[in-house]
């Protein structure tokens, strides 16, 4: 039995164990651990809200791991404390994810100020973890004053990130010209910035190359918010170069949002998304675990692989047994 007060306080002193352990209550799908989770965070909501929240995401091999491990080591130096939640896509076969980000973020693994924290998707919607939202409260009641959320890339993740941060950060590859045709326009609609990756040695000029392709391409678009409009810059995560502007850009993005009241507008916003994806999970939990349904839906699934029964009726039947 977790004694909540005594953890609470352990994280408020800084203390990375603690942490480690509340992160682990909160990711468990025990209910007793969930209700100890949830007692946990609520004590520790007066302690929470001051970070900047990063969702940084990007195609896979366009470099995130590697530009975060450069970034956050510059916002060390900077002297932030940073956390950095990275999501690991799971296996849709096995459910098992690799959770191998230290091994790619080898500066920020052994800076005392950085704290990583790898959590496998487990399948959600948006290559998000189920609670990477309770993560980042107890980052922040920890002393963390920059979370940096990396998310897997593909299908809606873009979305999912969006609803958990302040600042949403896209990372390009320099080669636009085919990418720029196959781009989500949803992706750009959301960003607060693009940064165009791996802007050193010969790529240096495809790079900027790239980013003029990305200005133009914004201007048919409208902005993310009255107080801003997306910027494009160039950087490279190997060595380092104009990681220092695009940070000033989410300083800047901060101040703006700010004088206007409008990043607590937008994480009240979040919120309320949040309790509905909430309910959803808890309803999905249901299916799962509810043990009529377990024992009806192999036969359903059954009938409708067979072609005997039609899908709308077998999802009437299981909405039904879940009292909808």
């Amino acid at each position: 039995m977790v004694d909540v007060s005594t953890l609470a306080d352990a994280i408020l002193s800084g203390q990375r164990a603690a942490l480690a352990r509340a992160i682990t209550l909160a990711e468990s799908r025990r209910a007793d651990h969930r209700r100890q989770a949830h007692a946990l965070i609520q004590q520790l909501l007066p302690h929470t809200g001051k970070s900047i929240r990063v969702g940084i995401t990007g195609v896979p091999g366009v470099g995130k791991s590697t530009t975060i491990d450069a970034l956050g080591t510059y916002l060390t130096g900077l002297g932030h404390k940073v956390a950095v939640l990275a999501v690991d896509p799971s296996s849709t076969r096995t459910g098992g994810s690799i959770l191998g980000d230290k091994t790619r973020m080898a500066r920020l693994a052994v800076d005392p100020n950085a704290y990583i924290r790898p959590s496998p998707s487990s399948g959600t919607l948006g290559g998000v973890a189920a609670k990477t939202r309770e993560t980042m409260l107890l980052c922040e009641a920890a002393g963390f004053d920059v979370i940096l959320v990396e998310t897997v890339g593909v299908g809606q993740s873009e979305t999912a990130v969006a609803d958990l941060t302040d600042f949403f950060l896209v990372l390009m590859l320099p080669n636009a010209g085919d990418e720029l045709q196959g781009i989500k326009k949803g992706i750009i609609e959301l960003a607060d910035m693009i940064a165009v990756n791996k802007a050193d040695g010969a790529g240096a000029v495809a790079a900027k190359a790239a980013a003029a392709q990305y200005r133009a391409a914004l201007h048919i678009l409208a902005p993310t918010s009255s107080v801003w409009s997306t910027p494009v810059v160039t950087v490279s995560g190997l060595t380092g170069e104009g990681l220092d502007a695009l940070w000033a850009k989410v300083e800047d993005h901060r101040q703006r949002l700010d004088a206007k009241n409008l990043i607590q507008e937008k994480r009240r916003q979040q919120d309320v998304k949040w309790m509905w994806a909430m309910v959803e999970d808890r309803l999905r939990a249901r299916l799962r675990h509810d043990p009529a349904l377990k024992a009806r839906t192999p036969a359903l699934e059954a009938a409708v692989g067979a072609g005997e029964l039609n899908p709308t009726l077998a999802a009437d039947e299981i909405a039904r047994a879940l009292g909808l």
